[in-house]
């Protein structure tokens, strides 16, 4: 794993670890603290390849460099590689092999190809939808090597184009501006028909959230599906619908969207039409979520199978307790919401919020709702948004079926 310096060897600067703090590196995690850092050799420009080495001299790793970042290294590899062309083709290789052998490119027009550090690519999400790619880099590296990204892409999975998506704040830490626009191809639609596990859905891929849909539900949705047999479904935070179309295909007798965004609601209107559905058997409606639950706990109505699927409630550690609080008061409502053995779908999206945690939250918000829950399933994120073992960050979206 490790091998000492060597003059025949091309030069690239050094990032020399403190002493003590290489044994992440060794145990094949991918980030590089600033902290850990005891000194730079040479001078790498934002997102140029560096060598990580440990207070004696063993080489660790090969690595971005992002100096204004708190993770001042992401590591392509695990001991000497060349960082080039050729690397890079063999990584989307790999992930593309594993999809593959998953049965997923096979049963779905959408799916993710690379899942950032998970897929050893760190910083780079592509999502397929249809016959274009839809590219975010998020590090200094991604950025750096983005170009040769899209073209590799091009090459190894025929499609028209490839759009990127980096309009996303999380750049700023790493002294990026936010950006989209054409890499490489033809330029996509506005939106986008896919087919997921024989459901249809409309992808907003230009301006929709994040590259446009959540892939890493598919799973989850199929879960809705199973359970949504003449059951009457709310759908929370819904977005562009994918919960209550796959709740649909599973004979629920009707499904209720509530989001915040209209033109997320048209796109669930769509979607309706796509699968065959009318508007009598999914309503949409416009409004703030828990001010729509405290109102319908008021009114006494009540649902055979609520989804809480809400947005990412804690960006940062600081923010972790009045995550909590909102958790806890959303589940509160979908349980008094609940009918005697109805299903609550609660999920939690913030990568910082612990699962043992979630599961605590939720069971705190059923005794306060005065039911005896009991988890008939855990849930999580698709199986092409893997969590590489020792990158346990990878690991972000969390969910419970609970029975009332």
């Amino acid at each position: 794993m490790t091998t000492k310096a060597s003059t025949s060897r091309p030069s690239y600067p050094q990032v020399v670890l403190q002493r003590g703090r290489d044994k992440n590196i060794r145990a094949r995690h991918p980030w590089v603290f600033s902290g850990a850092i005891a000194s730079v050799k040479g001078e790498p420009a934002l997102g140029e390849t560096v060598e990580v080495r440990s207070e004696h001299g063993d080489l660790l790793g090969m690595g971005a460099w992002s100096p204004q970042s708190q993770i001042q290294v992401r590591l392509w590899a695990v001991g000497r590689a060349t960082i080039d062309r050729a690397f890079f083709a063999e990584k989307i290789q790999a992930a593309l092999k594993q999809r593959q052998a998953l049965g997923i490119t096979a049963r779905n027009t959408a799916y993710r190809v690379l899942n950032a550090e998970s897929d050893s690519l760190p910083g780079v999400i592509v999502d397929k939808f249809g016959d274009w790619l839809i590219m975010q880099a998020l590090t200094a590296g991604a950025e750096h090597w983005k170009q040769t990204l899209a073209e590799l892409l091009m090459e190894q999975l025929p499609c028209k184009g490839v759009y990127e998506r980096s309009d996303v704040d999380i750049r700023k830490k790493e002294g990026l501006s936010t950006t989209t626009g054409l890499l490489a191809g033809e330029m996509p639609p506005a939106c986008i028909d896919i087919l997921e596990e024989g459901r249809h859905y409309r992808v907003d891929v230009l301006n929709g959230h994040k590259t446009g849909f959540y892939l890493d539900q598919r799973d989850n949705r199929s879960a809705v599906e199973h359970y949504a047999h003449g059951k009457t479904v709310l759908n929370c935070f819904s977005y562009t619908g994918g919960f209550s179309i796959a709740a649909l295909k599973g004979g629920a007798s009707k499904a209720i969207n509530i989001d915040a965004s209209q033109t997320a609601l048209d796109l669930a209107a769509q979607a309706a039409q796509l699968n065959g559905f009318t508007s009598e058997q999914m309503e949409n409606i416009q409004g703030d979520v828990f001010q729509l639950l405290r109102q319908y706990r008021d009114e006494g109505r009540q649902f055979d199978l609520i989804i809480l699927d809400p947005p990412k409630f804690a960006e940062n550690k600081s923010q972790i307790e009045k995550a909590a609080r909102g958790y806890k008061d959303i589940n509160l409502l979908g349980f008094r919401l609940l009918k005697p053995n109805g299903l609550l779908f609660t999920f939690s999206c913030s990568g910082l919020m612990d699962s043992n945690l979630f599961q605590k939250i939720v069971a705190d918000a059923a005794v306060d709702a005065g039911c005896d829950a009991q988890i008939i399933r855990k849930l999580d994120q698709a199986s092409d948004h893997p969590t590489r073992l020792a990158f346990p960050e990878g690991y972000y979206l969390k969910g419970l079926i609970c029975q009332k």
